[in-house]
């Protein structure tokens, strides 16, 4: 499903932000996203329902662990697409094969490197995480298996970004899905086979190395080569130093926006087993309407990238504010769809008396994050695809400030007040977003900025 109509090789290609362009865009990304919680989901289901509260436990903490470790990675996705969207708006085909080289080579590195570290990088985590020593041990043995898919991870956010620059959201849902499903299968096999914890740890890893090589294969039927791209377009100083320096500043952005995340985990495991399992399952409640508005997040970063590319300052805006409408309206609809069926959803992932009646307790706090966090989600979009990664480091920099104040100042609270930090973030980053906006916008079309 292309995005764009193709003009002459090296023409700028005319770029159409309509209502259906966006829902055509999203949807299909919206249900990869949706799948996307179930690589923790999965994991937090079979586990949960062997009854153990330890170790639905211990799969919460590694997924936070590679939440934190992985999605400071995920600059790779945002910056690749954000520099594909605009060399493809600008009609510069070749440059399209660069920038996937770029990224496959960062990924390869960084992967390397996560894994030649992961006992340092174990030691610091568990220890900041502070979970009871029968939590620790059992997440121990999920992150020595887990992180081994470190350069598999990596190397398929590069090739979902390059995908998702195209336009090719259909090849993303397929990408995504087929990780998924494999990810269900193969941790129902080894977790049946007796594995626990270690079993979710390496059905997630084998999903995650099929789904990188079937990325390639998908890429190469688009004639993509990006290993066919000579060393010194690979490594052209100024090319490699703007998309080193844009990843750079997204990661800084989503380590600050993972801390957040990390604190909150964190802060749950130091008040017991039970609490910290109960916002587990309410924490995969949130991340399933957050990958459910990052459908229209990614038609942004897709529209906004390509319309820059090609010097559309009105396909600009429209664009980001078809995404957001769109955003909204189906922020609210999952919060009331959460206040709804939550219940419902609390009693099939866990089997536990006590993490069933403490998730219940704090059912509204989790469906509201939805709307609260749809302004934020729609940016997102806009600034990747414009790459201002820059603003989004210092925005996102600036709403962590807020959300620790906040969770400071409301820790006598306990865990409502915990929640309550997390929606007040979440809010925070979309205003944010939205107030520099507009200068952003009017820099990025002068001639000064072309």
């Amino acid at each position: 499903m292309a995005t764009a109509i193709a003009d002459p090789a090296g023409a700028p290609r005319r770029i159409e932000a309509t209502h259906r362009r966006i829902v055509l865009l999203a949807l299909p990304m919206t249900l990869s996203h949706v799948t996307t919680p179930l690589l923790g989901l999965v994991d937090a289901t079979v586990i949960g329902r062997l009854g153990e509260a330890h170790l639905l436990g211990a799969v919460a903490i590694g997924g936070v662990i590679f939440d934190f470790l992985f999605w400071s990675f995920a600059a790779l996705r945002m910056g690749t697409a954000g520099l594909t969207a605009q060399a493809y708006g600008r009609g510069d085909d070749r440059e399209l094969d660069r920038v996937l080289a770029r990224a496959l080579a960062i990924a390869a590195v960084a992967g390397a490197i996560l894994v030649l570290l992961k006992w340092p990088i174990g030691l610091a985590a568990f220890a900041l995480v502070g979970a009871s020593d029968a939590v620790t041990q059992a997440a121990w043995a999920y992150y020595d298996v887990r992180i081994w898919s470190a350069p598999f991870a990596f190397a398929n956010f590069s090739i979902l970004g390059s995908v998702i620059g195209r336009g090719r959201t259909d090849l993303g849902l397929l990408l995504q899905v087929t990780i998924n499903l494999l990810n269900i299968v193969l941790t129902l096999i080894f977790v049946g086979l007796g594995l626990g914890v270690t079993g979710a740890a390496l059905g997630t890893l084998l999903a995650e190395a099929a789904g990188a090589g079937l990325g390639l294969l998908l890429l190469a039927r688009l004639g993509s080569r990006p290993f066919a791209v000579s060393r010194a377009d690979l490594l052209e100083r100024d090319k490699l130093l703007a998309m080193l320096g844009l990843n750079a500043d997204i990661v800084v952005r989503t380590v600050a926006l993972l801390l957040a995340f990390g604190i909150f985990s964190a802060y749950g495991a130091r008040q017991g087993d039970v609490t910290l399992a109960a916002n587990a399952v309410l924490y995969n409640m949130f991340l399933i309407g957050g990958y459910f508005l990052d459908g229209f997040a990614t038609a942004a970063e897709q529209l906004c990238g390509q319309a820059l590319g090609s010097r559309d300052a009105h396909g600009f805006r429209r664009a980001t504010g078809l995404a957001l409408f769109w955003c909204l309206v189906f922020g609210a609809g999952s919060s009331l769809a959460f206040f709804a069926f939550g219940h419902s959803f609390i009693d099939f992932v866990s089997t536990n008396a006590e993490v069933r009646a403490m998730a219940r307790d704090f059912l509204a706090f989790a469906a509201l994050t939805p709307v609260a966090g749809a302004a934020a989600f729609t940016f997102d979009g806009v600034y990747i695809g414009a790459t201002w990664g820059r603003a989004m480091r210092n925005l996102m920099i600036a709403a962590f400030a807020i959300f620790l104040a906040t969770f400071l100042a409301l820790l006598p609270l306990g865990n409502a007040g915990l929640w309550t930090a997390l929606l007040v973030f979440l809010a925070v980053r979309g205003i944010g977003q939205g107030l520099f906006f507009p200068r952003l916008a009017r820099a990025a079309f002068t001639p000064a900025a072309g």
